[in-house]
């Protein structure tokens, strides 16, 4: 602050009576706006003057009209009172249909690919002025320090044992089970548990180097691992890339069962036992109070709920 002096003097109330004053050109019109008397407004006014070392509003026949500083700052003005009022309005509650506020979310596209548009739709049509970021859960992506820094609000995915650090909540559990062409020779006879450990899978690429998604670190504590001889990024393209071909996807149900009837695919129960898959919703301390964030949970929750109950 180049004259914290200055700064001092200057309170949020002063800001209002200038932005009103200036934008109704009148102070007896401001008066009336604010609820105040008109001597309390020219005191008012007479200080912002002193502040500013302008007149900031000066006659102009039989009207007033703002100086060029004043009109310098008008939307400047306006701006501090729109701030002031975000910043508190959180705190008294959250209007979804006025809100104009950005919510980020960072999702892994093996999540039931029903869920991001059928949120998404539910956000717009329950909040249509706010906006809506859908991050991926990268290699790069450190989603913890995101999280923390109010990069993104909400992580949505599954974890065998979700970060202690952040708070969660539980949307839905699903069985694992394979995804793997029509024509596979595992839909025409029951396989073992090696002949699916030695078939050829399909995996997505770990989110950072030497990771184990769910499935592979369930198989590791067992003392097992599957011959993976292929992996993508982009977890959405994996069926088609089954439905051609001899590899196996193993994952949740809800994902598997949306292309059946799409694509040449079949549904195979796997011959190794695996926990549920738990899929959750992690946020910072940062806003948990925070009735926007809040509010975006439940709508995350209530999503969640109805793919659940199809």
């Amino acid at each position: 602050m180049r004259d914290q002096a200055l700064f001092d003097k200057i309170d949020l109330h002063l800001i209002r009576v200038l932005h009103t004053v200036l934008t109704e050109r009148s102070v007896s019109r401001a008066a009336l706006r604010l609820g105040m008397h008109q001597p309390a407004v020219s005191a008012a006014l007479k200080r912002l003057r002193e502040l500013a070392g302008d007149p900031l509003l000066v006659r102009s026949g039989a009207g007033m009209v703002p100086t060029d500083a004043g009109l310098r700052m008008v939307e400047p003005a306006a701006g501090i009172l729109r701030g002031a009022e975000v910043l508190f309005s959180d705190a008294r509650g959250f209007d979804p249909l006025t809100a104009t506020q950005t919510f980020r979310l960072a999702a892994s596209d093996y999540l039931d690919p029903q869920f991001l548009p059928q949120l998404v739709a539910r956000l717009k049509a329950s909040a249509p002025l706010t906006r809506i970021e859908i991050h991926p859960l990268s290699a790069d992506s450190n989603y913890a320090a995101q999280l923390a820094q109010g990069d993104i609000d909400v992580v949505i995915g599954n974890w065998l044992r979700p970060p202690e650090e952040l708070h969660r909540g539980e949307l839905f559990t699903d069985d694992v089970v394979c995804l793997v062409a029509r024509d596979h020779p595992a839909v025409r006879r029951r396989w073992s548990e090696q002949d699916w450990l030695e078939a050829e899978h399909v995996a997505p690429t770990p989110t950072h180097p030497g990771a184990l998604g769910v499935i592979d670190e369930h198989l590791a504590g067992l003392g097992l691992a599957r011959n993976i001889m292929a992996r993508c990024a982009h977890f959405g393209l994996i069926p088609s890339m089954v439905a051609s071909s001899l590899l196996v996807l193993t994952t949740g149900r809800h994902f598997c069962a949306r292309y059946v009837g799409r694509l040449p695919v079949a549904v195979l129960e796997c011959p190794i036992a695996f926990p549920k898959l738990t899929y959750y919703q992690l946020w910072h301390e940062r806003s948990h109070a925070s009735q926007a964030a809040k509010w975006l949970r439940l709508q995350v929750r209530t999503v969640a709920q109805g793919l659940r109950a199809e």
